[in-house]
């Protein structure tokens, strides 16, 4: 397919949604994806997951600091994408990119929007306790995760779920549902729906103050 794709993600989560455009023979002109980052006790420089599937296929690879600067819109326009898709990149995108490819930009969040919208959707899904999450590929506009839905897929929490178990769950049925909506976007078989705002919540960026535990909860909560 001739369709020219820039592709911006960054961990585990977002692998399996490139590797599906890539076998699916799209274009990927380029991948997006953030800084190495240095880690451990020897603070070895780390490339993100993304960026070696990326190399793997001798696709470029770009990792801006921003996105909201005139170099780095020149730069991705310079690739002359005609969609953008996104899953899981951590960078906000200004409305200038936005606007730029001929068929939008594609985020795959994993949750059902417009329940966790943000930053730690998985992992607030299982703090809430939710028995049923999902994915969900919406077009994006200027709000955090509050563009109209494309397509969603729901997926049930086992009570044994962790980030660690639901997280390549959700990653894998994420890029099944983006290989079945994509052709049908691109041949505009697709009417984005609006989200319900009265339905909207809202996850933060967990830090390790999060992680305190209340020993005075039940038993079900602390787990």
């Amino acid at each position: 397919m001739g369709l020219r794709i820039v592709f911006m993600g960054t961990p585990d989560f977002a692998v399996p949604s490139l590797q599906l455009l890539i076998s699916n023979s799209y274009q990927v002109v380029a991948v997006y994806t953030q800084p190495d980052k240095r880690v451990g006790r020897n603070l070895q420089l780390i490339p993100p997951p993304v960026k070696k599937l990326a190399i793997d296929h001798e696709i470029p690879v770009v990792q801006p600091e921003t996105l909201d600067t005139a170099r780095a819109l020149g730069t991705l326009a310079g690739f002359s994408p005609e969609l953008i898709v996104v899953a899981a990149y951590g960078l906000i995108l200004p409305s200038k990119i936005l606007s730029l490819p001929q068929f939008g930009c594609l985020n795959l969040h994993p949750s059902l929007l417009p329940r966790h919208r943000g930053a730690s959707p998985i992992a607030n899904a299982l703090l809430c306790g939710d028995e049923v999450t999902g994915v969900t590929i919406m077009l994006m506009d200027a709000g955090t995760d509050s563009g109209p839905i494309l397509a969603q897929r729901e997926v049930v929490v086992s009570p044994q779920d962790t980030s660690g178990s639901l997280t390549p769950k959700l990653a894998q049925i994420g890029a099944e549902l983006l290989s079945k909506s994509l052709p049908l976007w691109i041949e505009g078989k697709i009417k984005p729906q609006p989200q319900d705002e009265s339905k909207a919540t809202f996850s933060k960026m967990l830090t390790k103050e999060d992680g305190e535990i209340d020993w005075e909860l039940p038993a079900v909560q602390l787990w």
